[in-house]
């Protein structure tokens, strides 16, 4: 087989990028997917996280080494295992970034990145059901919906934010993100709108393009210095398939490098360690590894939660009716329904902490919901300053890499967090939620109110990922940088990489937004350098 552009990986930016070159009749477009096509039903509907974060099927199942910032904890890392990526098994969280994000990006060098320019892509790529007011698209492919499901503890919990002297906000992919309020979802009609359903299932019948699932690519085939094509495993048959033009890699921040690695595009020393041949030394290939850490304080209370109503047959059956007949109720709600970007201290320009509010409780999500009535009032950092690795366990690209994320490596890092979790206990202080609250589960009483290494140690024994791996094949002109401000890869020619990894700091919020963007600009940028 033989395309003008390869596409490797079907995820959030893959099926962007799919979509925008094969809109051009006259190139031949090849996307690969190493997981199976999105037909499992619970991807589709809104609630089947549950079914799906941990789940084979749909799921890397990846896992950290111990992180001594957590204790010497692993923590498991799902990652999107079908078309759609992770935006096929995410929390459907809707969030753009700060302005100051996308700026930083350019003042580090990477030309054409800053708000004024990527601002157009997000309004393109988004069809926002609110109101038009020049910052928001609304006619793009991907469904951005208003919050349409309502629970009495997260409007309470709410409510106590601006009491306690949080400012409110309707919409915090404006300009000014900071404010409590609630979610954004990326769901249409009451399912979700992955990035294969806005952006491949509207074209996966163009006749220039050819959608290949359960296509594991091995390696990228490199002669001269210059990406040909690439070893791809399809129902155990290794196949060559050729590039005319491009190669483009949308396989993630854990993906994305390991298939470098794999290639011979990395730190010669670490190849050499593998048996792989060098092909370009690029030391930075893994390197610059960033997460959101969260905290999750758990609090027992005396309104109906999604715990003890999922208890009852009757509610259950209801809920499952209210779906089938109307696409809402509980089944038709993203993973968290509240939210806020908040400051740690009065004097930072911009928020540095985002709030997940969940009208449940649970250990793990794949172990499903606490037996108590409970809702979590999740906190993380927004900017770590903590950076780890991905680094290749064998030469063998099944073997899965090894990923070190290095929390809580930075004093900055730990004092925020530890005032993440003060902020909230003042929060739950406040009316109305203050008087529905029966018993702090976690932290609990056994964490002093204000003791910052017991908040702290606390934080190590429990925080866990939010699942927004970034920053592995950074963009940028230093020593470290992989990809240029067009994201090309350094050294080697028509190779490009278009995902989270190429992020050289991590936006603030959840990052699936960003990522769609991503894709877009890199169309842009590959349209715009054929037709010259």
């Amino acid at each position: 087989m033989e395309f003008d552009f390869l596409i490797i990986g079907a995820g959030s930016a893959g099926c962007v990028v799919a979509n925008r070159l094969s809109a051009d009749a006259g190139s031949s477009v090849g996307l690969l997917e190493a997981g199976g096509p999105d037909n499992y039903p619970w991807i589709h509907i809104p609630v089947g996280y549950f079914k799906t974060m941990g789940n084979p099927r749909t799921d890397w199942c990846y896992k950290t080494e111990p992180d001594p910032g957590l204790n010497n904890r692993s923590l498991d890392w799902p990652r999107g295992k079908t078309l759609g990526g992770s935006s096929s098994i995410n929390g459907l969280l809707y969030v753009r970034g700060q302005p100051q994000d996308f700026n930083h990006w350019r003042q580090l060098g990477n030309s054409g990145w800053s708000w004024e320019d990527v601002l157009p892509l997000f309004k393109r790529s988004e069809s926002w059901e609110g109101q038009d007011d020049g910052i928001r698209g609304q006619e793009g492919p991907l469904t951005v919906s208003r919050n349409r499901v309502n629970r009495g503890i997260v409007d309470a919990w709410l409510a106590a934010a601006v009491a306690a002297g949080h400012k409110w906000t309707d919409d915090y992919n404006q300009e000014d993100q900071e404010g409590v309020g609630y979610f954004q979802m990326t769901m249409k009609g009451g399912r979700r709108c992955s990035s294969a359903v806005a952006y491949l299932n509207p074209v996966k019948h163009r006749k220039n393009l050819t959608v290949l699932t359960r296509a594991h690519t091995q390696r990228i085939i490199i002669k001269d210095g210059k990406a040909v094509g690439a070893e791809v495993r399809i129902n155990g048959d290794v196949k060559i398939i050729h590039a005319r033009k491009e190669i483009i890699l949308c396989t993630g921040a854990i993906g994305s490098p390991q298939l470098l690695m794999l290639s011979g595009i990395g730190d010669g020393n670490e190849l050499q360690d593998h048996g792989i041949k060098t092909r370009y030394n690029l030391p930075g290939v893994g390197k610059n590894l960033q997460d959101h850490l969260q905290v999750r304080p758990i609090y027992k209370c005396d309104a109906s939660t999604i715990n003890t109503e999922k208890q009852n047959p009757l509610k259950l059956l209801g809920m499952a009716f209210q779906y089938a007949a109307m696409r809402s109720g509980p089944m038709a709600m993203a993973a968290s329904l509240g939210t806020g970007f908040l400051k740690t201290h009065p004097d930072l320009e911009t928020p540095d902490i985002q709030y997940h509010i969940q009208p449940f409780s649970a250990d793990k999500i794949a172990d499903g919901a606490h037996k108590f009535s409970a809702f979590t009032a999740s906190v993380c950092q927004l900017r770590p300053e903590s950076r780890g690795s991905i680094s290749l366990k064998s030469s063998k690209s099944e073997d899965y890499p090894v990923i070190r994320p290095n929390y809580l490596s930075t004093k900055t890092d730990c004092d925020t967090i530890v005032a993440g979790l003060k902020i909230t206990r003042s929060i739950c202080q406040h009316e109305p939620v203050s008087s529905l609250i029966t018993e702090e589960y976690e932290p609990g009483d056994a964490v002093e109110k204000n003791n910052y290494d017991s908040l702290l140690n606390w934080a190590r024994e429990h925080g866990t990922t939010i699942y927004h791996p970034v920053g592995t094949c950074k963009m940028g002109n230093d020593a470290m940088a992989v990809v240029d401000d067009k994201l090309r890869v350094n050294g080697v020619s028509n190779l490009r990489v278009a995902d989270a990894s190429i992020m050289p700091t991590i936006t603030s919020g959840n990052t699936n937004a960003p990522s769609i963007m991503i894709g877009e600009k890199l169309s842009d940028m590959v349209l715009a350098t054929y037709k010259k």
